[in-house]
Formats: structure tokens, sequence, C-alpha cells
């Protein structure tokens, strides 16, 4: 008798999560996001778009930039939403490349300080 493979199902998210955390994110989620505070929501969905940029989440990208447009975001602020995530992501590494070469004590480029 061969064995039958299973087709994958793709967990839904938080499917691993305990139902009463998972509420608690929710609400959290809900009344941060979607409750009126000093950011419109459009301000919010363009922070939204490089913090799911920084944070890698594919989902969560897709899902705000489809959001942003809706809510009527222009093709140039989510490039700059998109930008600013890039500016800090190599800035991100920068600074661990400062924080290596001071442990280490490279200096490999530095140029010399010259009196002013």
């Amino acid at each position: 008798m061969a064995n039958e493979e299973k087709p994958k199902i793709t967990p839904s998210s938080m499917s691993m999560i305990e139902p009463r955390f998972r509420d608690i994110y929710l609400n959290f989620y809900k009344q941060s996001y979607f409750t009126p505070t000093a950011l419109d929501l459009k301000t919010k969905e363009l922070i939204a778009i490089g913090c799911s940029l920084i944070a890698k989440c594919e989902g969560c990208l897709q899902g705000h930039i489809k959001k942003a447009l809706e809510i009527g975001a222009t093709k140039q602020e989510i490039s700059d939403a998109i930008v600013v995530a890039i500016g800090i992501a190599a800035a991100g590494v920068v600074d661990m490349s400062d924080h290596a070469a001071a442990k280490l004590d490279l200096h490999h480029y530095e140029s010399p300080i010259k009196a002013g």
C-alpha cells in the first residue's frame, strides 16, 4: 500500500497562538491602528509599509500597500516610505559594522583627522 501524501496546508496567521493571547494582540492592533489618534490612517499605513519592510513581513507589506492605495496614498508617498525604510536598513548595517570595528579595533579606511 503506497503512502499517500497529505496536501500541505498553510496555517492561518496566528494559528499556533493561544486564543486569549491572539485576542490581546488583535485588541491592541485595533486600538492602536484603527482608533483615531494624532496620526491619520494614511500616515499610519505609510509607517506600516516601512516597518513591514524592516520586519521582513511580506504579508504585512502587501496588506499595507493595498490598504494605503485604497485610502488614497499616492505611488510617490509609498515610494517615499520605502526609501525611508531602505535608509534605516542601510543605517543598521553601518551601525553594526561600526560596533564590530570598535570592538576589533579596526580602522580600514579611517581618514586622518585634520586640524581646523
